[in-house]
This record gives structure tokens, C-alpha cells and sequence, in this order.
């Protein structure tokens, strides 16, 4: 009961430590003084500055369009890369790809970001939306991987075996009994991807161009300007864009689950 009790109380600190700025910055955007030291009054005045700025609406339509593009590139990628995996019959060659795969995601964003300058520079592919899709994509493809990867190893082998047994193809088995399956860590993977990619920064900051920006790097830049509670509200809202894309996440994880202990009964 002590180590328990403990044991909340530090996860509790944890959050407290990580959630304090984050809170503080979002209070603070509903301050009408215009600064983030004495909070003289409730105003929505700086969420109308970012609704009537354009270039700054411009540069929101750019990250969507280029979250969600990445996210169903990856996804299709992430699962393909996942099917192939599973189904490796060696295991020196899965781990190998497993651990190829796992590689981008402990890698720093700061050598994978300064890595695709490098590679679109002697590529001689110009910066700009192509280059930040590409970068999205690639760092994107090994979460979706990981996502539908635990999905397809609690997939029982005799479901397919049954299927062969009625008569069924490859494609068939693929299309009705393993996709159907791994559909949650499919949309799970969607989510993730669609969340990492709006919440770039280090990676979308090498890559992007002159005349291209996305939210984390436009809200950098203001940063770098002065203080502006505008820079508040902005990253408020992005904030609780990213909270409802993982509660979708663990929506659709949690119901996935339901489902599948509906069909095993």
C-alpha cells in the first residue's frame, strides 16, 4: 500500500512538473493586461488576432494539409511495412527490420532534420512543401509500423488457416480477415502520424522553405519576435488539437478492443 501510495503521489508530481507551463501558457492567453505577469482581465481579444490574421490561417490550411497528406501516405506505407515484417519467416531478418524501424524513432529530430537538408540538397529538390511532406512521411511510416505490428502478432494464424481451408485467396484473406483485424492499430497509426506531424518542429524547421511555414515553426518565429499573448492563443489551440487527436486515438483503441473481446465470444 506505501509503494502505491508513493507511486501516485510522484506520478502526480511528474504531471504537475509537465502540465504547469503548458496550463500557465493557456491562462495567460485570456489576459487582456497584454502580458504574462499580472492578469488584469477575461478577453478572447488575442483568438480574434489569430482568427483575422491571413497569413497566419494560410500557414494553418499548409499544416493540415500537410499532416493529413503524410498520415494516409504513412499509414499505407506503415501498414505494407508491417504485413512484411509479420510475415518474415526469419527471425534474424525481422529483428533486423524491426530494429531498422525503430532506428527513426530513437534518432534525434536534430540529425534527421539536418540528414533530409543534406539529402534534398543533392537531390536538387527545392524546399518547400514537397521537402516537409517527404520528411513527415518518412519519420511517420515506423509509428504507424509500431501502431499495426501488435495488432497482426495478436492475430491467431489459425483464423487464416480457416479461411485457406473455405477456399479463400491471399487477397481475400488479406482483405477480409487481416485488415478487418488490425483496423483499430490502423487508425491508431493514423492518429499518431497526424499528431506527430502537426507537432513537428525540429525536423519541419530544416527542411521548410521560404514561402512555406508550418504552425510549430511560424509560432517559433513569433517567439524569437517578443512576447505576444497571440503566441499564447495560437499554441493553446494547437494544443487542444493534438488532446483530441489522442483521445481519438484511445477511443478508437479502446473500442477496437471491445470489439474484438464481442467477436472472441
Amino acid at each position: 500500500m506505501r509503494r502505491m501510495k508513493w507511486g501516485n503521489v510522484y506520478l502526480i508530481f511528474v504531471f504537475i512538473i509537465l502540465y504547469t507551463p503548458i496550463f500557465y501558457l493557456l491562462f495567460y492567453s485570456f489576459n487582456s493586461g497584454g502580458t504574462m505577469h499580472h492578469f488584469k482581465g477575461f478577453t478572447l481579444e488575442w483568438y480574434r488576432e489569430v482568427f483575422h490574421d491571413t497569413r497566419l490561417l494560410l500557414i494553418v490550411l499548409n499544416t493540415l494539409i500537410v499532416a493529413l497528406f503524410s498520415s494516409l501516405i504513412s499509414t499505407v506505407f506503415g501498414v505494407i511495412g508491417a504485413l512484411a515484417i509479420y510475415y518474415v519467416k526469419s527471425w534474424r531478418v525481422k529483428q533486423a527490420l524491426l530494429t531498422l524501424n525503430n532506428v527513426l524513432i530513437v534518432s534525434p529530430d536534430v540529425i534527421i532534420g539536418a540528414s533530409f537538408l543534406i539529402l534534398f540538397t543533392l537531390a536538387g529538390i527545392q524546399l518547400g512543401f514537397v521537402s516537409v511532406l517527404l520528411s513527415h512521411i518518412a519519420f511517420s511510416v515506423p509509428i504507424v509500423v509500431l501502431m499495426v505490428l501488435p495488432k497482426l502478432q495478436e492475430m491467431s494464424p489459425t483464423w487464416v488457416d480457416a479461411a485457406r481451408d473455405l477456399g479463400a485467396n491471399e487477397w481475400h484473406i488479406l482483405t477480409r480477415v487481416v485488415l478487418p483485424f488490425i483496423t483499430p492499430g490502423i487508425f491508431a497509426g493514423f492518429f499518431m502520424a497526424l499528431t506527430y506531424s502537426l507537432d513537428d518542429f525540429a525536423v519541419t524547421f530544416f527542411v521548410t522553405g521560404n514561402g512555406f511555414s508550418t504552425l510549430s515553426v511560424e509560432i517559433y518565429s513569433r517567439a524569437r519576435q517578443g512576447i505576444s499573448l497571440s503566441i499564447n492563443a495560437l499554441s493553446t489551440l494547437l494544443f487542444l488539437l493534438t488532446v483530441v487527436l489522442v483521445a481519438g486515438y484511445y477511443w478508437i483503441s479502446r473500442k477496437g478492443s471491445r470489439l474484438y473481446g464481442m467477436w472472441k465470444k
